[in-house]
């Protein structure tokens, strides 16, 4: 079972996350926006691409506290799969995911799949469904940028 982590987040050098989608193979969701980051900490690119795109899953936005707590009941979903990789296409959304969970997911593989996503896939992908630099978009992307016939 794959299951696809994207993030945004404030700032490359003060980062402080902001919102998370997981995809799995099997067509499960879980995206979650945090109500208490500090946008002061944005930089200019997050101001201008990510902050105008929440807000539009107005039940899916929690404290940190309430995330946390959100995504461990939901992957604990997956007690029952016999193996597990969270795929990432950039190291700061597994660190993310790591942080906000104080610690990695335990049975959870990291793989990070930047170099096995095919960009033809993945454009088709944003061009159809519009939006990048939102959370469940870009996890939809990826897991679409695998398409079937990539290898676990």
């Amino acid at each position: 079972m794959r299951v696809f982590v994207d993030t945004e987040f404030t700032d490359f050098i003060d980062c402080e996350l902001v919102s998370i989608a997981l995809v799995a193979d099997d067509g499960r969701e879980f995206y979650g926006e945090r109500s208490d980051y500090d946008p002061s900490r944005c930089s200019d690119f997050t101001r201008a691409a990510v902050l105008s795109q929440l807000g539009q899953h107005p039940s899916r936005i929690f404290t940190r506290e309430a995330l946390k707590a959100a995504l461990a009941a939901w992957l604990a979903g997956f007690d029952g799969e016999p193996e597990w990789r969270l795929c990432f296409d950039y190291g700061g959304d597994w660190e993310l995911l790591c942080d906000l969970l104080d610690g990695p997911p335990a049975r959870w593989q990291a793989l990070n799949v930047a170099e096995l996503l095919d960009p033809h896939r993945s454009e088709a992908y944003y061009r159809t469904h519009g939006g990048r630099h939102h959370a469940l978009t870009d996890a939809r992307a990826n897991r679409y940028a695998m398409g079937e016939d990539c290898p676990d």
